[in-house]
């Protein structure tokens, strides 16, 4: 789940969670402030869910990766044989096959790049729908237990220097939104797949509670 998790890591970058960013203001409330961090990309990436969507995703990405490595290593080999013939070779021969070699360098160029927009959308679409859902699930939980506010300190621009153990709720997110979803785990050793070339496009946005619903 290593490589899923950094890719899904860089999805949300920027997030900072706030109930009251995210609903209307409430009434003013005596006492002091309750407040709890979370690691909110991370609390995503690793619900039974998350982790099921992403691994899935991988997957179906599989059969494109392996076409893209094929036509790379035939790029390769042809190159190989021009370097190897270049002696025997005219020079129009050297020409031409250094032509073909160029057309199929293009083509797997423009075949990785496409492959790495699909992935890079399909990947924040499922990050996005599945954030949305995770989100409602902090709030409530956060409402029940009276924090009247979250931070996420999974960004890298985190204002939250220190925190104790106690008031991450990372792991209670988890749990409550396995139990909601009623998905199983995976099972242990599961593979999860890659796909090398795709890199999400960090979201600067917090999701919309009514969103994905």
């Amino acid at each position: 789940m290593k490589r899923s998790l950094a890719l899904i890591l860089t999805l949300a970058s920027g997030f900072v969670l706030s109930a009251a960013a995210q609903t209307p203001a409430a009434p003013a409330t005596a006492g002091p402030a309750k407040i709890a961090v979370i690691a909110f990309q991370v609390a995503v990436a690793q619900t039974n869910e998350g982790q099921r969507n992403f691994a899935d995703l991988q997957k179906k990405y599989d059969p494109k990766r392996q076409q893209l490595k094929a036509l790379s290593d035939e790029v390769d080999n042809l190159t190989k044989q021009l370097q190897a013939q270049s002696a025997t070779l005219t020079p129009a021969e050297q020409q031409s096959k250094a032509a073909a070699i160029d057309n199929k360098k293009k083509q797997l160029d423009r075949d990785s790049q496409d492959a790495s927009n699909d992935f890079q959308q399909e990947m924040q679409d499922v990050y996005n729908t599945l954030a949305s859902k995770v989100y409602d699930v902090m709030q409530s939980y956060a409402e029940l237990h009276g924090y009247t506010l979250v931070l996420d300190v999974s960004v890298q621009q985190s204002p939250v220097l220190y925190a104790s153990t106690a008031s991450n709720i990372t792991k209670d997110i988890i749990d409550a939104y396995n139990q909601k979803s009623g998905i199983p785990a995976p099972p242990p050793g599961a593979a999860t797949g890659g796909v090398d070339a795709p890199k999400p496009r960090p979201r600067t946005t917090t999701p919309s509670p009514a969103a994905a619903h």
